[in-house]
C-alpha cells in the first residue's frame, strides 16, 4: 500500500514505549469488549420467538422462562470467567486455561472454537445490523450485502488505527444503545401494565405455518438459539492485557458490568415481547415492533433503530479485539502462522485483524447476508470453549490448593459451569445439526489438524536450523557470478562493478544476455558491450519462448554440474524511479526470477538497485 494512503487510513506509526498509553480504562474497554455481548440483545429474544411460532402463536409465551433461565446460565459463566481473568492475567482465555491444565487437544479445540466462532460473531453481527436499518428503510434490503461488506471494511480500518482509537469510535454507540434500550424497556413496562398496550398495531399474524405442538425439543431448540446471548462473555478473558493496571482487576470489574447489562435488557426485552405480544416476521425485527408499539414511528423509534444498527455492526469490534490477540497467542505457541503474532505500526496485530475481516467478509457474502441463516452456525463453538475453560479452571484449582482463595468454593463453581455449559454444547450441536451446525462440527478438527500440521512444521524447520551436533563447517566453495544484462546502461555499469567484488579467486563472473525476441543479440547491445564490459565475457542464451526464467535456470544447472560451481550468485540491475504508480511502467524481471529459483539450492540473487 503506498505509504500516503496507509497513512491516511492506519494513521502515523506509535513507538513500542506508548503500548502501555494504548491500555483502556473501564469505561472505554466496557465499550470495545462489551458491544458482542449487548448487541446480542437486539436478536436473542427474537431467535427464540422465530422457534416457538412453529408450534404456533400460543407457544410463544415461553420464551420468558427460556429467557431466564439463559440469564442464570449468563450469571454462571460470567462468574467462572471472572476467576479466569484472576487466574490467567496474561489473557489467551480458553486456550490458556485449556493448554496449561488439560494439555495440547483440548486447548487447541477451545482455540479452533473461538477463532470460528468469532469468525461468525463478525458476520452475524453485521447482518444483524444491517437487518435492523433495512426495517427502519425498507428499500435498502436489496443492498443488504453490500452494506454489510462495507461495514466490514469500516470496523476492519478502525481497529487497524489502534485500540484507544476504536474506543473513541465505539463509547457513543455502544452507551447510546444501553440508554435507548432501557428507555424502551422502562416505558413498554409502564405501557404494559398500565394496560395501554402498544402505540401501533403491531404484527398480528405471522410469517411461518405451525407445524407442530409444543414439544422438548422445540423448546431445548429455542434455548438454544437464544443463548447466542451469551457469545462475546469470552472476550473479556481474551484481551486481559488490553486494560490497565491492575489488569486482572479491571477486567473482572468489566465482566460483571457486562453480564449486569447483559441480563437486564435481555430479559426486559423478552418481557416487553410478551406484554406486547410480539409475532416475529422476516421484515421487521422483534426490537423494531417493540420500539415501534412503545414510541410509534417517532424520533425515539429511529434513535433506536440508529443506535440498534449501529451497535450490531460495532458489535463486530469484540471480535476484532479477540481474535487478533488470540491468534497471537496461537502463533508464538507455534500453532498459527507467525506473522499473526506481529504487533503492526499502530500497536495492534494487524495480520489477525485483516485476516478476521477478509474470513467473515466472505462469510457474509456467501450466506447472503442474512442473519437466521448464519444463527445455526454460531454459539456451537463459544459453549464448547466455555466447557473447555472451566473443565481446566477446576483441573487448576485442585493443582493449586491456594486456601487464601478458598480454592474448594471456587472447584464447586467451575465444575457446575463445566456440566452446565457442556450440556448446552450437546443441546445446541443436536438441535440446530440440520440447521447447520454440523458445518461448525466439522470445521473445528480440521482446524485443529491444521494448527497441529503447522507445528509439526515449525519442530521441523527449528531441528534443521539448530546447531546442536552441527560439524565444524566446510571451507568456501567455488562460486560463480552471473550478471544479467538487457541492456548497456548506468545501471548495468555499476551491477559489474559490484559482481566482479564477489568474486573469489577461484570463481568466475560472466554477464548472461537472454534474447527473447530473435536468434541472436542486438548490435547495439554487442557493441556497448564491448566498450563498457569492463573485460567480463558476454553469455547470450536463447529463449524460444520468450521466457527469461528457463534458459537461465538450465544455464545455472548446467554451470553447477559440469565446471564444478558449489554456488551461483545472480546479479541483477534494477533501476528503481521513486513514485508508486510508475513501477507498473517497467518489467519486474527480478521479482519473477525470485520466485523461478525460489527452490533451487546453492543459488543467490542479488538485486542491484541503481536509483534514479
Amino acid at each position: 500500500m503506498p505509504s500516503i494512503l496507509r497513512r491516511m487510513l492506519v494513521g502515523q506509526p506509535l513507538a513500542t514505549v506508548q503500548q502501555a498509553h494504548e491500555r483502556l480504562g473501564n469505561f472505554a474497554a466496557l465499550a470495545v469488549f462489551a458491544s458482542d455481548g449487548l448487541s446480542s440483545v437486539a436478536y436473542a429474544t427474537e431467535e427464540i420467538l422465530l422457534i416457538l411460532v412453529y408450534a404456533g402463536t400460543g407457544a410463544l409465551h415461553l420464551s420468558l422462562p427460556i429467557s431466564l433461565a439463559i440469564a442464570v446460565l449468563i450469571a454462571i459463566v460470567a462468574t467462572s470467567y471472572r476467576q479466569v481473568v484472576y487466574a490467567y492475567p496474561s489473557g489467551g482465555g480458553a486456550y490458556a486455561v485449556a493448554r496449561e491444565n488439560l494439555g495440547v487437544i483440548p486447548s487447541l479445540v477451545a482455540g479452533a472454537s473461538l477463532l470460528v466462532d468469532y469468525v461468525l460473531t463478525v458476520a452475524v453481527s453485521v447482518a444483524a445490523g444491517i437487518a435492523a436499518l433495512t426495517s427502519a428503510f425498507p428499500a435498502w434490503y436489496e443492498h443488504r450485502v453490500a452494506l454489510g461488506l462495507a461495514a466490514i471494511a469500516a470496523v476492519t480500518i478502525a481497529n487497524l488505527r489502534g485500540v484507544r482509537e476504536s474506543a473513541r469510535v465505539f463509547m457513543l454507540p455502544t452507551y447510546g444503545f444501553v440508554a435507548s434500550m432501557l428507555v424502551v424497556i422502562m416505558a413498554g413496562l409502564w405501557r404494559g401494565l398500565s394496560g395501554q398496550g402498544p402505540v401501533e398495531p403491531l404484527p398480528a399474524h405471522t410469517d411461518e405455518a405451525a407445524v407442530g405442538a409444543v414439544s422438548l425439543f422445540l423448546i431445548l431448540r429455542a434455548f438454544s438459539s437464544g443463548c447466542a446471548a451469551l457469545t462475546g462473555i469470552e472476550a473479556v478473558s481474551n484481551g486481559v492485557q488490553a486494560f490497565r493496571e491492575p489488569v486482572g482487576a479491571n477486567a473482572a470489574k468489566v465482566l460483571t458490568w457486562l453480564a449486569l447489562l447483559l441480563g437486564g435488557l435481555f430479559i426486559g426485552t423478552s418481557v416487553i415481547a410478551n406484554l406486547y405480544h410480539v409475532i416475529p416476521v422476516h421484515d421487521e425485527t422483534v426490537v423494531s415492533q417493540i420500539a415501534r408499539g412503545t414510541f410509534g414511528r417517532t424520533v425515539p423509534y429511529y434513535a433506536v433503530q440508529f443506535f440498534t444498527a449501529v451497535i450490531l455492526i460495532l458489535a463486530a469490534n469484540t471480535s476484532f479485539n479477540g481474535f487478533p490477540r488470540l491468534a497471537s497467542v496461537q502463533a508464538n505457541d507455534g500453532y498459527l502462522p507467525r506473522p499473526l503474532g506481529n504487533i503492526g505500526d499502530r500497536l495492534v496485530y494487524s495480520n489477525g485483524i485483516l485476516l478476521l475481516g477478509l474470513a467473515s467478509g466472505f462469510l457474509l457474502a456467501a450466506f447472503r447476508g442474512e442473519t437466521h441463516r448464519l444463527i445455526p452456525l454460531y454459539a456451537v463453538g463459544v459453549f464448547l470453549s466455555f466447557t473447555l475453560s472451566q473443565a481446566g479452571m477446576v483441573r487448576h484449582w485442585i493443582s493449586v490448593r491456594d486456601e487464601q482463595v478458598d480454592w474448594r468454593q471456587r472447584v464447586a463453581i467451575n465444575a457446575v459451569g463445566a456440566v452446565i455449559t457442556g450440556g448446552v454444547t450437546l443441546v445446541i450441536a443436536i438441535s440446530k445439526w440440520s440447521m447447520g451446525a454440523w458445518i461448525v462440527v466439522v470445521v473445528i478438527p480440521a482446524l485443529v489438524l491444521l494448527f497441529l500440521r503447522i507445528h509439526e512444521h515449525y519442530e521441523w524447520f527449528g531441528r534443521r536450523l539448530s546447531l546442536e551436533g552441527t560439524p565444524q563447517p566446510p571451507p568456501p566453495g567455488r562460486n560463480l557470478v552471473l550478471v544479467l544484462v538487457a541492456s548497456v546502461h548506468r545501471g548495468m555499469l555499476e551491477a559489474v562493478h559490484y559482481a566482479k567484488s564477489l568474486s573469489s579467486p577461484d570463481g568466475d563472473v560472466r554477464a548472461v544476455h537472454v534474447e527473447t525476441e530473435s536468434d541472436r543479440p542486438r548490435p547495439s547491445l554487442l557493441s556497448g558491450w564491448e566498450r563498457y564490459g569492463l573485460g567480463i565475457s558476454l553469455v547470450a542464451l536463447q529463449s524460444p519462448y520468450r521466457s527469461v526464467a528457463e534458459p537461465l535456470l538450465e544455464y545455472v544447472e548446467k554451470a553447477m554440474q559440469d565446471e564444478g560451481f558449489d554456488t551461483v550468485t545472480i546479479v541483477i540491475p534494477e533501476v528503481v524511479i521513486q513514485g508508486f504508480l510508475v513501477q507498473f511502467l517497467h518489467n519486474q524481471t527480478a521479482l519473477f526470477l525470485q520466485i523461478a529459483f525460489r527452490n533451487k539450492p546453492g543459488v543467490v540473487i542479488a538485486n542491484f538497485r541503481y536509483y534514479l
